[in-house]
């Protein structure tokens, strides 16, 4: 958009110039005046015309100017809005990244203790069989001996 307003404003400029141009010489050579009348009057409406474009063209510069200024302080903005969020993103990413860390040293820490705990109940497990064993084997002993005595 900004490229088309650019020209819009050329080519009214450049219209502007040559109409006035274009009239003041038609205002001049249709008007009934000596010649040294006329070579003033082109050399004052030269002069007007030429005050009236430095007008233009001062005004414009001062636009462009003011458009340039304005885009720089914005690109200034965005560049430091963007290094703002960027930087509040990775502040974010960094928290969630000791919170999973956190998370896992939490899990790792209470299978170790479910595992001991297990651990422990297959001890007492294999305690209580072998004490079962030991108890069958006694009993078989007794019973043995009672019939290795009846014998």
């Amino acid at each position: 958009m900004m490229p088309t307003n650019g020209n819009d404003r050329s080519r009214f400029l450049k219209g502007f110039l040559i109409g006035s141009f274009l009239g003041a010489l038609a205002g001049i050579f249709f008007a009934p005046k000596s010649g040294k009348e006329l070579r003033s009057e082109l050399k004052e409406k030269g002069e007007e015309l030429l005050d009236e474009t430095k007008k233009i063209y001062s005004e414009a510069r001062v636009t462009a100017k003011t458009i340039l200024e304005d885009a720089k302080r914005r690109a200034e903005e965005l560049r430091k809005e963007a290094n703002r969020q960027l930087a509040e993103a990775h502040l974010r990413a960094n928290e969630v990244l000791r919170g999973t860390k956190e998370k896992v040293a939490e899990v790792s820490e209470l299978a170790k203790e479910v595992i001991e705990e297990e651990k422990k109940e297959i001890k007492k497990a294999k305690e209580a069989m072998e004490t079962g064993v030991e108890a069958v084997r006694h009993e078989f002993s007794k019973e043995e001996d009672k019939n290795q005595c009846k014998s």
